[in-house]
């Protein structure tokens, strides 16, 4: 039997070179390998018809998966286009937690399987959240922006100006996944306690206190974002939920801008009812030049880093191999998930 043609569409984080060692080592010559590099991150993605998230073009893409049975990407735009122009393709992996660049109706229709790798940046993104939080609280970025500039700010010593500790604080985490539920443990080690919202989370396995949001909201001197972007989270932090925070709270998300509706925080920040925030994540991205953000004060800004790691992109070609060994040894199933050996699957087809 001839080896099965597999195309990767790599990019300059999760390159084709990481996925064709990993797949060799999943599948050995079962395969063979095909390569597209697109040109994530040195140019942004964004929306490619249909689809969002997306790195290149969908000609470039056709062109490249002729007679390709298996793809595995993380940025590829997967449209309706692109699927009804590749009749043998049959699986697409995408290196992420979420298929935002595939028109997953389209991929149902055409019969094609489509997995993901989550829980593929939780440590990264993790440990980021927890970076960015103990920044915001004791305004390291701002002070080192000082000490550069030339001041010496002994005045900082006043109590009005302390930060605060993580050991006694109370931190609120809004959704309890992969990175939710690592940031609750790496929390614990600070002798934080931890109060969780997530409606889809079993309360026997959260490390915290499980909550309904306003209470949440009204008791956690630290309030960190971990929810999907769905309709029902969109803009959940608003100008209303700012207001049932308690005075002087922070706010931490690493998690998707459009849970937030960041003019609020920046008149909250402002006004010194919030104390401080950190965001990796905007709600559009590259971050606006008339963004109110930018003049906010006391407010950590990343752009968009919190899952570059090396680590990271390793470990989303290991487990996109897994996927593609697993669909090949007939092995995939509805009911895999990320603590399996399968990345989970997001339509179920074959």
């Amino acid at each position: 039997m001839p080896p099965t043609p597999i195309l990767i569409a790599g990019d300059h984080f999760v390159t084709c070179g990481l996925v064709a060692e990993q797949l060799r080592a999943a599948v050995g010559e079962a395969v063979e390998i095909r390569e597209l590099t697109l040109p994530w991150p040195y140019t942004p993605f964004g929306p490619v018809a249909e689809v969002d998230e997306a790195s290149g073009t969908e000609d470039e893409l056709i062109a490249a998966l002729d007679g390709v049975r298996i793809a595995v990407t993380q940025m590829a735009p997967f449209t309706e286009r692109v699927l009804a122009a590749a009749p043998e393709l049959r699986l697409v992996v995408v290196c992420r937690g979420g298929p935002v660049n595939v028109n997953i109706p389209a991929a149902t229709a055409h019969g094609v399987t489509v997995r993901t790798t989550p829980g593929r940046n939780a440590v990264a993104a993790a440990e980021h959240t927890v970076a960015l939080l103990t920044a915001a609280l004791r305004q390291i970025p701002a002070n080192h922006a000082g000490l550069v500039a030339g001041q010496w700010r002994s005045d900082l010593y006043a109590l009005e100006h302390c930060g605060d500790e993580l050991a006694g604080a109370t931190v609120g985490l809004v959704g309890y996944g992969a990175i939710g539920s690592r940031v609750a443990r790496i929390l614990h080690a600070f002798d934080a306690e931890v109060l969780v919202h997530d409606p889809y989370a079993d309360p026997a396995t959260v490390t915290g206190r499980p909550v309904d949001l306003p209470e949440l909201l009204a008791a956690s001197q630290v309030v960190s974002l971990h929810a999907r972007l769905t309709p029902e989270t969109s803009g959940m932090i608003d100008a209303a939920a700012l207001a049932r925070m308690r005075p002087g709270a922070v706010l931490v998300n690493t998690a998707r801008g459009g849970l937030v509706d960041y003019p609020a925080v920046a008149r909250a920040l402002h006004s010194g009812r919030l104390r401080a925030a950190a965001f990796d994540v905007f709600d559009a991205e590259p971050l606006p030049a008339d963004s109110p953000l930018r003049t906010a004060p006391r407010v950590v800004m990343t752009p968009h880093l919190a899952g570059a790691t090396r680590q990271t992109a390793i470990r989303a070609a290991r487990l996109s191999a897994e996927a593609v060994a697993a669909h090949l040894a007939g092995e995939g199933s509805d009911t895999a998930t990320t603590a399996g050996p399968v990345p989970a699957a997001v339509n179920g087809r074959r």
